[in-house]
């Protein structure tokens, strides 16, 4: 009895006792040490995760972008083809009283060359009516246009009036009256100065005589594409609106497509920089040839990555490049990021079949 007593007073001891303090102080170290590691793990990823997302997010901002600017690209020239050819040269155009070409010389699409990056405008009408055109029954003095056919108009669309044969400026109109034909009258178009395109003078208005042309436009649109800093911007400049598309962009480029130097040709033989006498300023020699744009866009990754051990960046070994020449990184530690370009081909069906027999 005595030794059952002894036995159970030994083991309530040692069940009293608890932890040691050096099994304390180990457990301390293993788990500060798990803390260490974990939190190490954490950073890690959290970097790898910021970083994934930052070039995911720039690669969909990129493809968004390039795909939006194709859209609009593809519809240039809408409106300003007629009878198998080009007919604005020049170009008369305002905004109330903002004058924004006055007789300039004009092409639907028009790129324009920098060492920070080119510049791309478009302009086409909305209207899918556009594609044909009417003429005029007696002479206009672009405050007024009698029509010889009918021209579905609605509310205060613009209009385009070019002459007869390319040399005097074409004019953008809003219609302010449409005077339905009737058995003896013709359709009449008038443009009071309360419309949009009708307030500002012009230098050149040498009038469109019969016979001229008239294009229903519905709106305007004038879309350009230029880089501010780093950052790709569509403008809207007959609105004075603009956004910004895509962030982080180091180079951004666009050649024409050229059909070759015969008559008749189709075929696209080559690409062109807006250089050169007929390139610079897309000469009426040289628009008809043009078949395509090609644009090209390198974007730098928002987040840089770490060198590695010898404190060396390995994020990128050389240079990006754009239609076969090095794009100059913004950046002086530019090996520590990495690029992508991005190219996209955009046909100019309006500017093919305006000019197609």
């Amino acid at each position: 009895m005595c030794d059952l007593d002894m036995s159970t007073r030994v083991n309530s001891a040692r069940r009293q006792r608890g932890v040691s303090i050096i099994e304390l102080m180990v457990g301390i170290v293993v788990a500060l040490l798990i803390g260490l590691a974990a939190a190490g793990s954490a950073s890690v990823f959290t970097a790898s995760q910021r970083q994934g997302i930052g070039t995911g997010g720039a690669a969909v901002n990129t493809g968004s972008a390039l795909s939006a600017l194709k859209n609009d690209a593809a519809a240039a020239g809408l409106g300003f083809f007629g009878d198998s050819r080009f007919l604005c040269n020049q170009l008369n155009l305002s905004v109330n009283a903002t004058v924004h070409s006055d007789g300039a010389a004009f092409s639907p699409v028009r790129i324009t060359s920098s060492l920070a990056g080119d510049r791309i405008d478009v302009f086409y009408a909305t209207q899918v009516a556009a594609g044909t055109n009417v003429l005029l029954n007696a002479a206009s003095d672009g405050t007024s246009a009698e029509l010889r056919s009918l021209l579905p108009v609605t509310g205060t669309q613009a209009v385009l009036l070019a002459p007869d044969t390319p040399g005097t400026p074409c004019v953008v109109r809003s219609v302010t009256t449409n005077t339905a034909s009737t058995v003896d009258t013709r359709q009449l178009l008038t443009f009071g100065n309360a419309g949009r395109h009708n307030a500002a003078a012009f230098t050149v208005n040498a009038g469109y005589p019969d016979k001229g042309r008239v294009t229903l436009l519905g709106e305007l649109r004038w879309s350009r594409y230029q880089l501010n800093g780093t950052s790709l911007t569509l403008e809207r400049p007959l609105d004075g609106t603009s956004a910004v598309l895509v962030r982080d962009v180091i180079g951004f480029r666009a050649e024409y497509g050229i059909a070759g130097a015969a008559a008749g040709s189709t075929t696209l033989e080559s690409w062109q920089p807006a250089s050169g006498a007929d390139f610079a300023a897309l000469s009426s020699t040289a628009l008809p040839r043009v078949r395509a744009l090609r644009i090209g866009m390198v974007t730098r990754s928002p987040q840089r990555e770490k060198p590695n051990g010898a404190g060396i960046c390995e994020a990128s070994t050389a240079k990006p490049q754009l239609f076969g020449t090095d794009v100059e990184p913004d950046v002086s530690d530019w090996r520590c990021y990495r690029y992508r370009t991005a190219v996209v081909v955009v046909p100019l069906r309006n500017l093919v079949m305006g000019v197609t027999p």
